[in-house]
């Protein structure tokens, strides 16, 4: 079934959705016959897959929701209602102005409010609104530690009853949709994982190298698009490993001692030694 309406952006905010990539995606798609199975492993906003099921109306395309933005999308009233709350609170604030005081206790009242009645909030929705440009926060706990701005969305978000239609929707680890259809004559799998090393204010998990060399095994012996970034140098590091193969673990054996370090309330690191035996 084609969707009524293409979207090129995902109806709500989503950290890393594809939208600059939408038309170079569609130009990509046009190789593949319609009736292909695409499975998109790390579905995040439904965004390449909703693109695929409107190109390729014919084929089975498997949205994995790991992040459960589907029910984002049903609260899109609530949201919209609790946005309209925050614009009655701040219309004497001037655009991008700080929230305070009075009126930043009110939104506050607000938030807790609505989060009492519907039993949650979309703060990844919300975050945009009231934050920082590309904050996000997953609570009101977290949201009160910051600087409150008058961003609040001037409009309300769409119904984006259709966006989803026609895919077939799971919602597991990775591993287990890619075993669930690896074997699938002519399956093309969609891998955009998470960025490297980030704890995602908008993902589930934190993101190790391992786990992310861990995704290249989807890879072997597939088709596949693939999404990365030149912040996680995997291309510099796949071609480094190919030309320098019997290299093996230089740091099999060693022993390691770590240091934490907090640089402030919400950034730290982990330095490490690394040694072999004497």
């Amino acid at each position: 079934m084609e969707t009524k309406k293409l979207y090129l952006s995902a109806p709500l905010p989503f950290v890393g959705q594809k939208r600059n990539f939408a038309k170079p995606f569609m130009q990509v798609l046009e190789q593949y016959p319609d009736g292909t199975t695409f499975v998109d492993l790390f579905g995040g906003s439904g965004l390449l897959s909703h693109i695929v099921k409107h190109q390729k109306p014919n084929s089975k395309v498997v949205y994995n929701d790991y992040d459960n933005y589907r029910e984002r999308l049903e609260r899109i009233p609530e949201t919209n209602e609790l946005l309209a709350r925050l614009r009655d609170i701040t219309a004497g604030i001037e655009r991008r102005s700080p929230i305070k005081d009075e009126a930043r206790l009110r939104v506050i009242d607000a938030i807790a409010a609505h989060e009492a009645r519907y039993g949650s909030v979309d703060y990844i929705s919300l975050s945009p609104s009231i934050l920082f440009s590309m904050k996000y926060k997953l609570s009101l706990e977290e949201l009160k530690k910051e600087v409150f701005y008058n961003k609040i969305r001037t409009t309300d978000f769409a119904p984006a009853g259709d966006y989803l239609d026609g895919l077939t929707i799971t919602s597991a680890d990775y591993h287990e949709v890619f075993e669930r259809y690896k074997d699938e004559p002519g399956v093309v799998f969609l891998v955009d994982p998470p960025y490297l090393s980030t704890e995602a204010g908008t993902y589930k998990m934190y993101w190790r190298l391992s786990d992310y060399l861990d995704v290249l095994n989807v890879l072997r012996d597939h088709r596949f698009i693939y999404f990365t970034s030149n912040k996680s140098s995997i291309v510099e590091l796949c071609s480094w490993l190919g030309k320098n193969r019997d290299q093996g673990n230089p740091f099999a054996g060693c022993h390691v001692v770590k240091f934490h370090a907090q640089m402030n309330y919400n950034s730290s690191y982990t330095d490490m030694m690394i040694y072999n035996a004497a």
